[in-house]
């Protein structure tokens, strides 16, 4: 996650009741995840006295802000109301007009913000707007669970590449396969459950070559109500694997060497991205609108991410099972075990027979 910026002089004090609805608005944004790129999810709630009379989120680039969704649904009671929003409102004309020249004109008493837009085009100037129209503003309510929110849209813009996120499920013994073995579940239901919600989460989803040759993965989110497909994108240096692969479908992206063959992914409507290296790699993927990628391997791409310092945050599936023979995570040199790297902001929780272990790379800066 990356730091936040401190909210601008002048800024009001936060009160008790806002973290309540904060959380609102925070669901509501958590309705637009995996479907905003490259705009971050966002949420609104209009709040009169102690009544919620409006909310909305950020639905897809192009379509109105969360601020307007929730006026919309306030009508008149949005005057002289508060309103909780989770990022910063912008101040300038992009696909839509100003979100904060809107809550002006709604005339909204106060403004209560969760985190400040790292966007330059932004970056306070929507609470300095608010303020010189009389709004009282407060900043920084729930502000970490909303930086981590919009973990993928803040390193974007702040890294020009997206936020990584390395999944994998592995044994007691760390195999995360056998031997020359096709689509062996490693895990149970609920974990490949909880996958699938990920995938609906995420911007895109990651495999190498080796992956697409041995299991012809689709690539897909299955089971979640209302679900949406990530973009796939396969990483193929020698641009080898067949077109004609489940995982191509509309927007699937081909990360290939600069001198790789590639006429008959083109014509099959691939997006083809040429890279000389895997951070060359991801400032692409950046340029192409997504902020925030599902690494599901195999072993020599998640090596390949972890030697490179690219993974941030780790999603580790542990199952109750003796393999034996089989294919480690990860490969490369070992490592001292002074040398190891570590997951801070670590979180443990059981899914069926399987523990989920989640964390952040050390050495990655908060949201």
């Amino acid at each position: 996650m990356y730091e936040v910026n401190a909210p601008p002089p002048g800024v009001a004090a936060a009160l008790p009741v806002d973290e309540r609805f904060m959380t609102l608005a925070l669901e509501q944004a958590a309705r637009g995840l995996g479907r905003t790129a490259p705009n971050p999810p966002v949420g609104c709630v209009i709040v009169q006295g102690d009544e919620l009379v409006g909310q909305g989120f950020h639905p897809r680039a192009g379509e109105p802000h969360a601020e307007v969704f929730a006026l919309r649904d306030a009508g008149e009671r949005a005057r002289g109301a508060t309103a909780y929003v989770t990022l910063e409102p912008c101040s300038h004309h992009g696909r839509t007009p100003p979100c904060a020249d809107a809550l002006v004109a709604a005339g909204v008493r106060r403004v209560v913000v969760a985190a400040l837009d790292p966007n330059p085009l932004v970056a306070g100037r929507g609470v300095q707007r608010l303020r010189e129209a009389g709004i009282e503003v407060a900043v920084g309510v729930l502000e970490a669970q909303a930086a981590w929110q919009q973990a993928g849209f803040r390193s974007a813009v702040v890294r020009g590449r997206p936020w990584v996120v390395a999944k994998y499920a592995m044994t007691l013994d760390g195999k995360v396969a056998a031997l020359n073995e096709s689509n062996g579940a490693v895990s149970g239901p609920q974990a490949r459950e909880r996958t699938m919600r990920w995938r609906d989460e995420l911007d895109a989803i990651a495999v190498g070559s080796g992956t697409l040759v041995l299991d012809d993965p689709a690539l897909t989110t299955r089971g979640v109500p209302g679900g949406r497909d990530p973009r796939p994108v396969v990483f193929d240096r020698r641009a080898a694997s067949d077109p004609q692969a489940r995982a191509w479908r509309d927007g699937a992206v081909l990360v290939t060497a600069p001198d790789a063959h590639v006429a008959a992914h083109e014509a099959a409507g691939i997006t083809v991205q040429r890279a000389g290296s895997l951070p060359d790699a991801l400032s692409g993927l950046a340029d192409l609108g997504i902020g925030s990628v599902l690494l599901e391997g195999g072993p020599t791409l998640l090596s390949a991410f972890f030697a490179h310092g690219l993974v941030d945050e780790v999603r580790v599936f542990l199952s109750p099972k003796l393999l034996g023979a089989g294919l480690s995570p990860l490969t490369g040199p070992a490592r001292p075990m002074h040398d190891a790297r570590e997951l801070r902001d670590v979180t443990v929780e059981t899914l069926g027979p399987d523990i989920l272990i989640t964390g952040l790379l050390q050495g990655i800066p908060r949201v």
